[in-house]
């Protein structure tokens, strides 16, 4: 039977009776319907949707996510909601509107719970959950009848779904400002009532229904019969035997409980060592996570710095190749190197559960590496290993420390997986190597004669191996960002120097985002969008976990005109990696503006003048947001700063560098300047 005896019927004449009632609701973005069973989403250029669930199964989770969203309202914030405490609650639901069509057990129903919110709800092309009113699935190539959506559309829709915890500690949030509602934008109804009232009377419906329900006959035990009584044939020698297999046991119990404790001692952390899901920064992601610390260069000499960073760096580029984890990027793990850090609070900075750390020593033509990895919501030591290799197995044993990391957090690689993703980049030329790795360590330090001379590494380095395509990607970024950022005298010869690097990369393998990336950036320059974006959407294809990648991909979406999408891209970017530099703020900051989001572009652009105060764009975004407020004052203040910066600003020249496709996006940044005072 689809619709079992609690099916909620929908009282149409009381609701369309009710003028009030349907007016109020109609025109909200959102509405949780719990007389149809329907949710309805509709974001002018972000997410429209109506969702039938239309199963007595499908029912319990919509009635799932009101219950969210009523204990959101009832604490008037968009915050995560603990299940624990709420669990007679969920039974009822699941008795009634569920049809018991899963366990009501706690172990068993907050688990389910917590696998459907992270696994099955997101899914909006497949939508094992409900039914996408309006649209019909199709066949797609290699896959199963799907919903199409756009990117945007699946994004939008997954981000909705937050956790924080696991299995019957989740706590769980329906976050509709990740797609720019406000809780006043959503409405519960039922019958003719709304929100808190229709939730009431939708639950108390529920118990009268079960209250009613009819129940069985009362169970009269069965009198036992009288047991049997036991023989006593023991005889008195075994007494004295009795006696030895005491002692024994008592043996054993002392040898097993000294083995607990140095058990537990090793693997569980005390309470003060466990990181805290509640002082997370971000929430857990639905997949296994990590962050990688910078290895510990254990040679006593720090000019040996670069090898351990370098390896630090390509484990790092590894792990994050695969879409079933979710790996911190390297820029934000860094930020701890040479300090003494927490494993907890790295975990809380950065929102990942595991933290792998490690040391490295080089001694001749041997290595010596000691790495572990650690579950710092539990402070369990997952496993830690030692390694003594010669430098000849460098590669090897890059790809054997990824192999255990993936292992350690119960991640199975296929071979495919394994083949197609440490063949083709690495050098078996040590010397090429370590040029490599030395090049990098000036490279990032970003100044223009770090760069020089991280350029005439990475030229000796593809000197000793042609066939190195790393170097090929660092040497064109360093001519890409020596005419972005004005070192260089020619940025029309930089720029060409830089995509024929690229060029030869591709073409040594065209596996590698950084490639990409690079491309997207350069084909922007040349105001060339359709080649920047299939660029940019490969490099995030190759990568998942690439906050650069994410980054590139906000930037052309956005410059584009898609501004929406550049906001989910930007957000992306920064919860890969939460301590970016200042283009990563930039692009969202200027995507938020050009949404309308003006309070949390105001907040981006003040984390970027903590990292450089005399930053202009910040200061002319922040003349933008204040003067489209209102904030006439604020406006004038922010205008005042970016004249201070540099005297010699005007509007028209600014306008010119302005890459935006459509003139609408050019006259709106314009406009708003000129309202806060600049000309």
């Amino acid at each position: 039977m689809i619709f079992g005896p609690y099916e909620i019927s929908c009282p149409f004449n009381r609701i369309l009776g009710d003028g009030k009632m349907m007016e109020n609701a109609k025109h909200l973005p959102i509405t949780i319907d719990l007389n149809q069973f329907r949710l309805l989403i509709d974001l002018k250029n972000r997410i429209k949707l109506t969702l039938h669930f239309n199963s007595p199964s499908r029912k319990f989770y919509l009635s799932l996510i009101a219950f969210v969203v009523n204990e959101m309202k009832r604490l008037g914030k968009i915050t995560s909601i603990p299940l624990e405490g709420h669990h007679d609650l969920l039974v009822l639901l699941n008795e009634t509107i569920g049809g018991a069509a899963g366990s009501s057990e706690k172990e068993n129903l907050l688990p389910r719970i917590y696998r459907k919110w992270q696994q099955a709800l997101p899914n909006l092309e497949e939508a094992p959950l409900f039914k996408v009113v309006g649209r019909k699935k199709e066949f797609e190539e290699g896959v199963d009848k799907i919903y199409p959506f756009t990117e945007a559309e699946k994004d939008s829709w997954a981000n909705l779904f937050e956790y924080i915890g696991s299995e019957e500690h989740v706590r769980l949030r329906f976050s509709i400002d990740r797609i720019g509602a406000r809780l006043d934008d959503v409405v519960i109804i039922y019958e003719v009532y709304q929100n808190a009232e229709a939730w009431e009377r939708f639950i108390s419906n529920l118990r009268q229904k079960e209250e009613e329900k009819p129940k069985p006959a009362d169970f009269v035990p069965k009198e036992p019969e009288a047991p049997v009584p036991p023989t006593t044939k023991w005889k008195t020698a075994l007494r004295g035997q009795w006696r030895w297999v005491t002692l024994l046991a008592l043996i054993i119990a002392v040898i097993v409980g000294v083995s607990l404790a140095t058990w537990r001692a090793y693997f569980y952390a005390s309470p003060d060592r466990v990181a805290s899901i509640e002082r997370m920064a971000f929430p857990l992601p639905d997949k296994p996570s990590i962050a990688v610390l910078p290895f510990i260069n254990m040679s006593g000499d720090p000019k040996e710095d670069y090898f351990s960073d370098g390896l630090t760096e390509q484990i790092i580029n590894s792990l994050s190749k695969f879409p079933r984890l979710f790996v911190i990027a390297r820029n934000s793990t860094f930020v701890y190197k040479g300090k003494p850090v927490k494993i907890q609070k790295v975990a809380e900075d950065l929102g990942v559960r595991y933290v792998l750390e490690g040391s490295v020593q080089k001694s001749g033509d041997r290595v010596r590496i000691t790495t572990q990895l650690i579950d710092a919501i539990t402070g369990r030591h997952v496993w830690s290993e030692h390694y003594d290799r010669e430098l000849k197995d460098l590669f090897a044993l890059q790809d054997e420390i990824t192999i255990k990391i993936m292992n350690g957090m119960s991640i199975e690689l296929t071979e495919g997986e394994q083949a197609r993703r440490w063949t083709k980049a690495g050098t078996t030329n040590l010397k090429a190597l370590e040029k490599n790795y030395q090049a990098l360590a000036f490279f990032m330090r970003n100044t223009k004669e770090d760069h020089d001379t991280a350029r005439q590494l990475y030229e000796e380095a593809i000197a000793l191996d042609p066939k190195f395509v790393w170097p090929y990607v660092h040497l064109g970024y360093t001519y890409f960002m020596e005419a972005r950022y004005g070192w260089s005298e020619a940025p029309a010869k930089s720029y060409q120097m830089a995509f024929e690097l690229a060029q030869k990369a591709l073409a040594l393998d065209d596996s590698d985002d950084r490639v990409h990336t690079l491309l997207s950036f350069l084909y922007l320059v040349k105001r060339e969008y359709d080649k920047s974006l299939s660029e940019a959407k490969r490099a995030v294809a190759l990568n998942p976990n690439g906050a650069d990648a994410y980054f590139g991909l906000a930037a052309i979406v956005g410059v584009s005109g898609r501004w929406e999408e550049s906001v989910l891209y930007g957000e992306k970017s920064i919860r890969l990696s939460p301590f970016p530099g200042v283009s990563h703020y930039w692009v969202l900051g200027r995507a938020y503006f050009m949404t309308g989001q003006y309070d949390e572009s105001i907040a981006i652009w003040k984390k970027v003048l903590k990292i450089s105060p005399d930053f202009l764009i910040a200061h002319l975004f922040l003349a933008a947001c204040y003067s489209s407020m209102g904030r006439d004052a604020e406006a004038a203040a922010a205008a005042r700063e970016v004249l201070r910066i540099n005297p010699k600003f005007n509007i028209e020249s600014h306008a010119k560098t302005l890459p935006y496709k459509d003139k609408a996006d050019i006259e709106r940044e314009v406009a708003a300047l000129k309202k806060a005072g600049l000309k």
